[in-house]
């Protein structure tokens, strides 16, 4: 009896373990959605889908066998593709994590993974669609997961799934960025991060500009949060570069020795790193930081690094509808500054901090030019502007109390000195003094700096005494109190006139610190706020944002500096932290423009449809970018800008004018990405006037808030932002998968133009004869484009980029919206490669050919098209051979060719299908899917 019982309850046991097993294999059948998680912390992180099974004998973990990175870089826009393999060698069921750390400025535009053959394609969702689809399946009982990164990795992208016995499973991601210029240079960097040694690891990156390429260079790859490598730096000499005229290619491929040998460089810099911040965690007593990351497997940042020759009054450029603008001139006078110093010394600052800004600071008041002027002011729980004299006498004993506001002396409003070598002497002196102790009175300081600025070169009067300034100290607001909120450009009723010469100045402040305000007035909005209603008018202050280590208020920031035509900078806690503070002054140390303004006739561009226009300054290195739709008229784009630049050998400033015009091109001979550039760019300035809005200024038109903008446009061109996520659908979804109609139908969008979906957009500009190489399943969403002028056929696959700090990954069990998946309507699963190709609103693929573009229909049901009369014979079959010319699905051996190969080998039949060369042999031909 007891044995039967025995065997009944393994029987029942088994049953169980079956049903589970079924119930997760129906799971695994569904929805997947990845979604940007609003939380902070890191949850525990659970596979998809996972079988319980154990063995005695010990399990080969899942292996990284290959990992292949693409860039394509034209006209300064990048589209970067990484491709990683991985297998299963198990006989069970094993969990792998796809991971890639994505540069800051980079959108994601483009996720697929193969997992057991089957691709399974990233659409882009709004966020809270995604978000209520994750919760759906969260109520249901699904399978859910935490796909995080820790917070402070606010750019990495994580996707952890299981890898079926004896499988290859692999991650296609695709960014895309426009690169900045900084210190005369572009910089294309590329985070390689594959988490252990890879056999098989390949970097190229294409380079065609419209321009001859000047400067060309790959320094060292970076094991550290480096500055931007100069000229002087060592070189990289494993990479291979080719560079003919507009055209560059440089490719990188490290074995694993040299693998091992930059992986044992990184780990070296991050335990110097980490015990830098067990420092902080003894002297300033700062919250531990969460559990670090394994450093295995980070070889560190890749860089490419070029500039272009450029005429010299700049070069527009007009493809397809839409230009672009770059304006970068050189030789011309800086204009004189006035710079206003604002360093925090405060507790939190003690130890290393202190001494590694006044390292920099060295560097950077040598490096003022002749004419300009400068102040510095020290906070902590008070604020100081310094006198040079103080350099003269003996150092004063520093005050440690926290609080000392009642016994703090009058501010004096110090005028600015002149950047002669021996006032810097003087200056170096006073820095090499400051001590950090007390708190962070950053709501004081911010105002003192603004009123130095609107003093100008004033001389000292009793004007000049600043009471503490009660009215920017109070902690609280009462109850019935009304604050009343300042646009950024909006001016207040009264200005205080600054001095005429002051205006002949540059000004420019310059506001270090490390922690939140703790001291007088420390609500971030009411700092703003009061920032915004006295840095105004004529002589508005550029205010550039520094974040010194990890507990500064980066969002504060921010905000801070985009409201005041500057931008934040992180300015990492690492042993060149003082080189990193250097490096960003040389980045805005010589301005020459001021008040920048580009003008285009409305009867040429659509002026709803411009990017930022009109700029504060332009610095010396940098370059300045428009770009925008042409009107359908227009025969040509004539630009003028106007501002104002130094005068030669004279004090003041004088009008700069510039006339340049273009031709619009009245054929599509080729395809440049100028309408994704454009996307790109609209997306950035609309998030930064988003980020740069208080909660106060929000628009009650939600329609024409930048927010909506930004996501129409996200949406449309299929970019993941912080305000959109991914919807990962499998291709063999039932009908009740959910819903991504939004991403393939025609579009509405803020500007009037209709959506399509990412493969049309790219598709309808595809020369066929412009692919290059073999292009894995895993790639079936990258897009290609050409170049003019270029002889040879160059792959230009592009990416975008995204940043992420948590992501949540979801299997819907029981959907309710249909999803028509593009494969699937036209029963095309078993050629993943084609689904770039389709255009869902027409029903076809779109591809180039010499200039003209074939629409070649696909068919939505089970008919196979055939041309009349028989099979037309072909000479460019898919295996180089002479072929028949068939309808795709009726060719078998085109199931597992590439794009590429498609292009060579494609041939319209009957009365405009989609049709391939396929090979005249027995079990390729008359074999329909």
């Amino acid at each position: 009896m007891k044995t039967r019982w025995i065997f009944v309850l393994v029987c029942l046991c088994t049953w169980m373990v079956a049903a589970k097993a079924a119930a997760v294999s129906t799971q695994t059948q569904d929805t997947m959605v990845v979604a940007k998680s609003e939380n902070d912390h890191t949850e525990p992180s659970t596979t998809l889908s996972k079988e319980e099974t154990s063995t005695a004998e010990p399990v080969p973990p899942v292996k990284l066998t290959e990992m292949e990175v693409t860039s394509n870089i034209a006209l300064r826009y990048a589209h970067t593709a990484v491709v990683t393999r991985v297998r299963n060698p198990a006989k069970r069921a094993q969990e792998t994590t796809f991971k890639i750390l994505l540069p800051e400025t980079a959108f994601i535009s483009g996720f697929i993974m193969t997992l057991d053959g089957k691709s399974y394609k990233a659409y882009v969702k709004e966020k809270e669609e995604a978000k209520n689809i994750y919760n759906q399946a969260v109520a249901s009982g699904a399978g859910a997961a935490h796909i995080a990164a820790k917070a402070r990795d606010s750019n990495q992208f994580t996707v952890t799934v299981n890898v079926e016995p004896n499988t290859e499973a692999v991650f296609n991601l695709t960014y895309e960025e426009l690169l900045v210029r900084r210190n005369g240079v572009y910089n294309h960097a590329i985070n390689l991060h594959p988490g252990s040694l890879v056999p098989n690891l390949s970097v190229t990156v294409n380079i065609h500009e419209s321009q001859k390429i000047t400067v060309l260079r790959v320094p060292e790859v970076r094991t550290g949060n480096e500055i931007d490598a100069t000229a002087e730096d060592t070189q990289n000499s494993k990479a291979v570069i080719h560079h003919d005229d507009r055209v560059a290619t440089v490719t990188f491929k490290p074995d694993l020795e040299e693998q091992k040998r930059l992986i044992g460089i990184y780990m070296e810099k991050s335990k110097e790193s980490q015990a830098n911040m067990e420092r902080n965690l003894i002297y300033n007593r700062v919250e531990e930081p969460e559990e670090q990351e394994s450093k295995d497997g980070i070889l560190g940042q890749f860089v490419v690094q070029y500039d272009v020759d450029r005429p010299k009054n700049g070069e527009i450029i007009v493809n397809n509808g839409y230009f672009v603008h770059f304006f970068a001139p050189a030789d011309l006078p800086p204009l004189n500054k006035h710079v206003v110093f604002v360093l925090d010394t405060s507790g939190s600052m003690s130890d290393r901090k202190i001494v590694q800004l006044q390292e920099a600071m060295q560097t950077i008041l040598s490096d003022l030019n002749k004419g300009d002027y400068f102040n510095i002011v020290e906070f902590d729980s008070s604020v100081t502007v310094h006198e040079l004299k103080e350099a003269d006498e003996e150092p004063k004993v520093p005050d440690y109390r926290y609080f000392r506001m009642s016994n703090t002396p009058k501010v004096k409003l110090v005028p600015p000195s002149l950047a002669t070598p021996e006032n810097i002497a003087k200056a170096k002196v006073i820095v090499n003094r400051l001590q950090a102790a007390g708190g962070t009175n950053i709501a004081q300081a911010l105002d003192i700096a603004v009123q130095i600025v609107k003093k100008g070169l004033s001389n000292v009067t009793t004007d000049n005494i600043v009471e503490n300034n009660p009215d920017i100290q109070s902690d609280t607001v009462s109850a019935n109190e009304t604050e009343t909120t300042i646009l950024p450009t909006e001016q207040p009723p009264t200005e205080t006139k600054p001095d005429n010469e002051a205006i002949n100045l540059e000004p420019i402040i310059i506001f270090l610190t490390d922690g939140d305000p703790t001291v007088g007035e420390t609500n971030p909005t009411r700092i703003i706020n009061r920032l915004t209603e006295k840095n105004y008018g004529a002589n508005k202050a550029t205010i550039f944002s520094l974040a010194f280590g990890q507990d500064a208020d980066r969002k504060f920031l921010r905000k801070i500096s985009l409201r005041n035509d500057g931008f934040m900078r992180h300015i990492y806690e690492a042993a060149d932290a003082a080189q990193q503070l250097r490096d960003f002054y040389r980045q805005v140390s010589s301005p020459l423009l001021a008040h920048v303004k580009f003008v285009y006739p409305p009867d040429q561009v659509k002026n709803d449809m411009i990017t930022k226009h009109s700029f504060r300054t332009y610095y010396e290195g940098s370059e300045v970018v428009v770009a925008g739709r042409v009107d359908d008229s227009a025969a040509e784009i004539t630009s003028q800008v106007h501002a104002f630049c130094g005068n030669e050998g004279e004090s003041g400033k004088i009008p700069y004018d510039v006339t340049l015009k273009a031709p619009v091109p009245q054929t599509k001979n080729y395809y440049l990405p100028l309408e994704r550039l454009w996307a790109y760019l609209t997306v950035k300035q609309l998030l930064d006037e988003k980020d740069a809005q208080l909660d106060t200024e929000q628009s009650k038109d939600k329609e024409k808030s930048p927010e909506k903008k930004a996501l129409n446009i996200a949406l449309k061109y299929e970019l993941v932002t912080p305000l959109t996520s991914l919807v990962v659908v499998k291709p063999n979804a039932t009908k009740d998968a959910v819903n991504a109609e939004s991403v393939d139908k025609v579009d509405s969008v803020q500007n009037g133009f209709p959506g399509a979906p990412l493969s049309a957009l790219y598709s309808s500009s595809l020369p066929l004869a412009h692919y290059q190489g073999s292009v894995p399943i895993a790639q079936a969403s990258f897009e290609s484009f050409p170049q003019p002028g270029f002889d040879t056929p160059d792959d230009m696959a592009r990416p975008r980029p995204t940043q992420y700090a948590y992501m949540q990954v979801a299997q819907v069990a029981h959907p309710t919206t249909p999803f028509i998946d593009p494969l699937q309507r036209y029963h095309l699963e078993a050629y993943p490669w084609a689904l770039t190709l389709i255009n869902i609103t027409t029903d076809s693929l779109l591809v180039e050919v010499n200039g003209t573009t074939l629409n070649m229909k696909l068919s939505t049901d089970n008919t196979i098209p055939k041309s009349p009369g028989g099979d037309p014979v072909c000479n460019n079959a898919i295996d180089n051979t002479t072929g028949v010319c068939v309808y795709l699905l009726n060719c078998v051996a085109a199931q597992s060719i590439t794009v590429e190969k498609y292009v060579h080998s494609a041939c319209v039949v009957d009365t405009g299908y989609a049709g391939v060369c396929c090979p005249n042999v027995p079990d390729n031909v008359n074999k329909p899917v």
